[in-house]
């Protein structure tokens, strides 16, 4: 009998330390229990046992509250999951029960259910686990509900999207009620983003202008529908949608996320300061989103991305650029002009579009008799294509795109000779932090939802989520793989680029054999990867100060780059003293060989081909990339062409990358590393602040030097004087400048190339060297833009050679 009571008493210390241990972990909600909202008691929240996840009651002001799950160790609360995203509850009263019946609810203040699961049978108790998903376990273990099955606007790793569920963007970053962007498994099996707005509905995620999913890469020849991101940052897709992060490895808490800009982006958290780090984005170019600007308005870089209204239009809500723009004017059928919106496009709404050849006058024709048309869209791609627009969404301008939008206006309308986009104001970068929409707050006097809060409070909050995604964006934003600027989307970031091991380095170099060339930055060496062949171009660096978490930083901003004039970058290597990028190999080699050379000439073609393919590289760089770059050292010695003679700019970023270590913009070493005697601005000399319109000066000498086709950085004695010693270039300007004034083109040909042996085009040259000479003027504040840069060459591109 004493032996059964001492078992007795035993398996009831044993139940009683079990159950208290489970209240220490604090991961558990037995049946039968509650968290509330009423105070911020740590009994009030359940925390996984690895203390990664938090859930609990998350507040947004002072009575608006949202059961939710966060990172833990975040600097700010980063929600993962949410349960009653739209149906925010009041602090009093509100909680959350695991129902006897087996359900979860989530009740108000007066009692009313705002959420809740089916009954789910024999329940034993809700867990939150070290992977962030909320699992209603059953008696046996089994889960009998999971929040996995649910996501709201981000995937953990090991969570699956299905063809059940799917990815909804926020409306603000600090709203988390359901936004516009949809990340899903469309009908056709591929996973894709998609615009879904009070107006329309767009998608724009993989590539739009594909002429099919194959283009992508993607394959509609499944039926699983089933995707997931594992835990070293890998995602596959049952449409063969793969990716990696730049960081791949295990160790590192990650989180996939459809931000509330549209942008679908991979963020990892430095533990250390408690902030994410963005290490894989979908798209590169933020203004390929849809639905951003609203009706009529344009999306553009300046240097962020904008949105702005054509003439004759204006914000019909300054405080919320997705309502678009309004014109200024009543519409009529007749009595109409057209305003040329150059490099200017309108994506979807065609009207009776034809693949035929139009003329652009018959286009033109076509939209004056249409009383439905608001514009046309004229493109020459070999041949006119004309597109009858009916609605205006989803604009963008960029100097890559071949064509123009001819905006029809009644002749009582504005016409202007200089068109400029008005009313610009930044809204689509993710970085901005910008609030479009007010999220609610509770009016506990009647006890319903009345949605605003007070305009001061969401303005402190945008405010610091701006300081926070401002650091994220400095980090990174890779961009890389196989496709060129016009194939955005998740190709333009593949899992190509990747960290080598210096072994792996010096196997693929030969131990650094064959030495491609030697610049400021340091040497470049000739390499082939063995695990697929693929020619690399090595560049050992040389003074770098950085340790390796700064390296990997800076490395990853430039890694994030991506355009078809612009060498792409496939990975580094950081061990040790050891710093080395890996690029694409450009078979053609530097400019300075082809156009310097003795022996054959570089024809005007493809001179003009370079002027421009560099402008639009240096206009991305310093007006669309996601993170404003300055070159530093534009020259011939950098822009490397391939074998169709097409620009790509190398070295960009590695200024900022080398000038680590202490060292200020007036230093000797700095100013050496970043540029080159015969193209550096005066400005250096100044010590004026550096501004990207050094890189407009050094890009001005090297377009005059493809008109000349020599070195207009050797000195030369002065044809004026007769006895100073001048630069070719001052020599050159001096003899040229008054010249260009002349209304007719009769004085090029005596400045230009005489190899070419009268083999160009008048114009063309004639342009160039107005250009060339705006670009290297002494006052940078009247240099141009390299955009304005970029779109005066452009319209000048089919000029055909007049010997």
């Amino acid at each position: 009998m004493e032996t059964v009571k001492t078992n007795r008493h035993f398996m009831f210390v044993f139940i009683f330390l079990s159950s208290l241990t489970s209240v220490l972990a604090g991961n558990i909600l037995t049946r039968g229990s509650s968290l509330t909202a009423e105070t911020t008691s740590k009994s009030n929240f359940l925390t996984s046992l690895d203390k990664t996840f938090t859930c609990g009651f998350y507040s947004f002001g002072e009575n608006a509250y949202w059961f939710s799950i966060w990172y833990t160790n975040s600097n700010l609360k980063t929600v993962v999951w949410t349960a009653n995203r739209d149906n925010p509850v009041n602090r009093h009263n509100s909680r959350l029960t695991l129902r006897k019946d087996g359900s979860m609810v989530l009740t108000d203040f007066d009692g009313s259910i705002t959420w809740g699961t089916n009954k789910t049978g024999n329940v034993d108790k809700a867990e939150l686990l070290n992977t962030g998903n909320f699992v209603i376990r059953g008696i046996n273990g089994n889960y009998l509900w999971q929040s996995f099955d649910f996501p709201t606007d981000t995937l953990l790793p090991t969570q699956f999207i299905t063809k059940k569920n799917s990815l909804v963007s926020s409306i603000g970053p600090k709203n988390i009620g359901s936004g516009y962007f949809n990340f899903l498994f469309d009908n056709d099996n591929v996973l894709k983003m998609l615009y879904n707005g009070p107006e329309i509905t767009s998608l724009y995620w993989p590539d739009v202008d594909a002429p099919n999913v194959f283009a992508d890469g993607r394959t509609n020849y499944n039926s699983s529908r089933i995707a997931c991101f594992d835990k070293t940052g890998r995602f596959n897709s049952s449409d063969q949608m793969q990716f990696t992060t730049i960081d791949v490895g295990l160790g590192i808490n990650r989180r996939l996320t459809l931000d509330y800009d549209g942008n679908l982006r991979v963020y990892s958290l430095n533990d250390s300061s408690e902030t994410w780090v963005i290490t894989w984005q979908a798209i590169s170019s933020q203004c390929d989103v849809h639905g951003l600007c609203g009706r009529n308005g344009i999306c553009e870089y300046n240097p962020e991305p904008r949105c702005s209204c054509p003439p004759n239009y204006e914000p019909t809500d300054s405080s919320d650029w997705r309502k678009g723009c309004k014109p200024k004017f009543n519409r009529n059928c007749s009595n109409s002009h057209f305003i040329e919106l150059s490099h200017v496009d309108y994506y979807g709404y065609d009207f009776n579009y034809s693949s035929d050849p139009f003329s652009f006058e018959a286009c033109k024709q076509l939209c004056s008799t249409n009383c439905d048309c608001l514009a046309f869209g004229y493109r020459i791609l070999g041949e006119g294509i004309c597109y009858i627009k009916i609605a205006l969404f989803n604009g963008r301008r960029s100097v890559d795109f071949p064509g123009s939008i001819y905006l029809k206006v009644p002749n009582t309308a504005e016409s202007l000779d200089d068109v400029v986009l008005n009313g610009s104001r930044p809204v689509c970068s993710n970085s901005e932090g910008k609030l479009v929409l007010l999220p609610g707050s509770y009016d506990v006097s009647n006890q319903r939802f009345k949605w605003v809060y007070p305009y001061s409070f969401v303005l402190a909050i945008g405010i610091l989520e701006v300081i926070v995604f401002v650091s994220g964006w400095w980090f990174l934003f890779r961009k890389h793989g196989t496709s060129s600027s016009m194939e955005d989307g998740y190709r333009a970031i593949s899992s190509q680029f990747r960290s080598f091991s210096y072994r792996e380095l010096q196997k693929a170099t030969g131990k650094f054999k064959e030495v491609l060339g030697l610049g400021g930055f340091g040497v470049v060496y000739k390499g082939v990867l063995s695990d697929d062949d693929r020619t690399i171009a090595v560049k050992k660096l040389g003074d770098v100060f950085q340790g390796e978490d700064e390296f990997w930083a800076e490395v990853s901003t430039i890694g994030r780059i991506n355009h078809m004039n612009l060498a792409r970058m496939w990975g580094f290597c950081s061990e040790g003293k050891h710093r080395l990028l890996v690029y694409e190999y450009v078979e053609g080699g530097p400019l300075d060989k082809h156009l310097f050379r003795d022996n054959g000439v570089l024809g005007w073609n493809e001179r003009f081909k370079i002027a421009l393919g560099t402008a639009k590289g240096l206009a991305y760089l310093h007006h669309e990339c996601l993170e404003w770059v300055i070159h530093c050292d534009v020259k011939p010695e950098n822009i490397l062409l391939d074998k169709d003679f097409e620009p790509k700019i190398s070295d960009f970023g590695l200024a900022k990358l080398c000038q680590r270590g202490g060292h200020s913009h007036r230093s000797s070493k700095l100013t050496g590393i970043r540029g080159t005697k015969g193209y550096m601005a005066p400005d250096w000399a100044m010590y004026l602040p550096i501004t990207a319109k050094v890189d407009v000066y050094s890009y001005g000498v090297v377009i005059l030097e493809l008109v000349r086709g020599i070195r207009l950085s050797n000195w030369v004695v002065d044809s004026d004087v007769g006895s100073e010693i001048v630069s070719e270039l001052v020599n050159f300007v001096r003899l040229a400048k008054g010249k260009t004034e002349r209304d007719d083109d009769s004085w090029v040909g005596e400045f230009v190339d005489s190899r070419l042996e009268r083999m160009f085009s008048r114009k063309q040259a004639a342009l160039m060297i107005k250009v060339g000479f705006s670009c290297v003027e002494e006052d940078r504040n009247k240099r141009p833009t390299m955009e304005s840069v970029a779109q005066v060459l452009a319209e000048c591109e089919d000029e055909t050679i007049i010997s």
